[in-house]
């Protein structure tokens, strides 16, 4: 609330707050009681600045460190035609003892994304340090291998969202992040590596409908498009982000020549904000992604003409509810759902794929409730909560050999003398070895330089 000095309000009053570290900056103008509001700000420290018109600026730095609403009560004095300014040590802009980085949605236009297909990887391990990237995706934080984990709008989503196991977020549906490369907080379970904040934008209090069209291309023929929309009223609010992808190096190639890399992904991601009453609002986010993706082939797998192929599809749904007892005391509940869909696909003709042809089925379903309340008065802070997760899981695989020598029953020398897996598909037991003037592959020939033959796999 902003007032004058006799208590009177004052409409039309610009108030901004700002972060210096992640470079969030926001503006709002005071409605006709005085009253302002900024929504969906993550937890940080902020420098508040007021101005209007014959009032002195007033600043003032506004702690915000749960979902517990802030209320700032703001007094303007009369301005004076001569005023002076003092420049006086500050305490430091981060005062959180966590290891983290917090990079706001200003600062993902300006870095060079390297995957299109697994952009918010990129966002995190080239802004913030301890975060180191790893082919198709992968994040390693330091100390763990793969330990990484997403909250997003407090979910939780401990599985890895690389290009080859499952979807990530789409960055167009991201406000901020804070990344933890240290030891977490207990509110993310047993992690013991890097944990990924999220906070997704929202459509609340936009009463002006905003949003953004964009389309790039750029080499490996990958073509890139997508739209953003966001639009509400005082207690409501809709944001809508919608893209697609398009590339000829979808992941990562074995060969510095990329041969059969291409793949594509769309996604689309809404969330809906509704204040019910002054004490109780609900929050909603759905997305949904899908990809599809040839593997890359190496010389060799190029010769014989592999085309191996995979499809992912993650749906996700995360409805919360919000209740505020007190100026002070917050609850949160929520339940969520994610689901990813995985399928590899062999080449049409088995025969073509390198050594081996494989298929894949495999379906993961995250379901879970989770809960906290929050409690801030002056400098303290306490939070406690619970969540319960369960993991449906259904696997299906199905492998078979295409390469005569691989798990041979029988050994030929090569023209170096070293002694290699028979191509003979009429041999199947090394018992037969013998009249065909080979040796056994049974484990007892010392100086064989292919695996003993395992009867349960079989032979071609």
């Amino acid at each position: 609330m902003v007032k004058d000095a006799s208590g009177g309000v004052v409409a039309g009053a610009t108030v901004e707050i700002s972060y210096a570290v992640s470079g969030l900056h926001r503006e709002i103008t005071t409605e006709s009681d005085g009253s302002f509001k900024f929504t969906n700000v993550p937890f940080n420290s902020y420098h508040l600045v007021v101005s209007a018109g014959g009032f002195a600026s007033y600043t003032q730095d506004v702690e915000v460190r749960a979902g517990v609403p802030v209320t700032v009560q703001i007094a303007l004095k009369v301005g004076t035609a001569v005023q002076t300014v003092t420049v006086e040590a500050r305490d430091l802009v981060e005062n959180e003892s966590t290891f983290h980085t917090d990079i706001d949605r200003g600062l993902f236009d300006r870095l060079p994304l390297e995957s299109s297909s697994s952009s918010v990887s990129s966002l995190v391990t080239l802004a913030a340090p301890g975060a180191v990237a790893d082919s198709n995706g992968l994040v390693h934080g330091i100390g763990d291998h793969a330990e990484s984990s997403f909250s997003v709008d407090g979910q939780p989503i401990t599985d890895q969202t690389s290009k080859v196991f499952s979807n990530q977020i789409p960055v167009d549906s991201i406000q901020s992040l804070e990344v933890i490369s240290g030891a977490p907080p207990a509110e993310f379970g047993d992690k013991t590596s890097l944990v990924i904040k999220v906070t997704t934008r929202s459509g609340l209090g936009q009463t002006k409908p905003v949003g953004s069209v964009k389309a790039s291309y750029g080499s490996f023929g990958s073509a890139n498009g997508g739209f953003d929309v966001a639009f509400g009223g005082p207690k409501w609010g809709n944001f809508i982000a919608a893209n697609a992808l398009n590339a000829g190096r979808f992941l990562d190639p074995p060969e510095f020549q990329v041969m059969h890399a291409k793949g594509n992904e769309q996604n689309l991601f809404d969330r809906v904000d509704w204040q019910l009453t002054g004490a109780d609002s609900v929050h909603l986010n759905a997305g949904y992604t899908r990809s599809w993706f040839q593997n890359p082939n190496s010389f060799d797998a190029a010769l014989t003409g592999q085309d191996q192929r995979a499809q992912i599809k993650t749906y996700n749904i995360a409805p919360t509810w919000t209740h505020l007892f007190s100026t002070s005391t917050l609850l949160n509940v929520a339940f969520f759902a994610r689901h990813d869909q995985f399928n590899y696909y062999p080449s049409a003709n088995p025969l073509a794929d390198l050594s081996e042809t494989a298929t894949q089925q495999r379906k993961l379903t995250n379901l879970g409730l989770r809960g906290d309340l929050s409690y801030v008065q002056g400098i303290h802070n306490v939070k406690m909560g619970v969540t319960f997760e369960h993991t449906l899981l259904t696997e299906g695989f199905s492998l078979g050999l295409t390469d005569p020598t691989i798990n041979s029953p029988c050994l030929v020398a090569n023209a170096a003398g070293d002694l290699l897996g028979s191509r003979d598909t009429s041999l199947t037991d090394p018992t037969q070895c013998a009249g065909a003037g080979l040796q056994p592959n049974d484990g007892t020939v010392a100086n064989a330089a292919a695996a003993p033959f395992i009867p349960i796999l079989g032979c071609i």
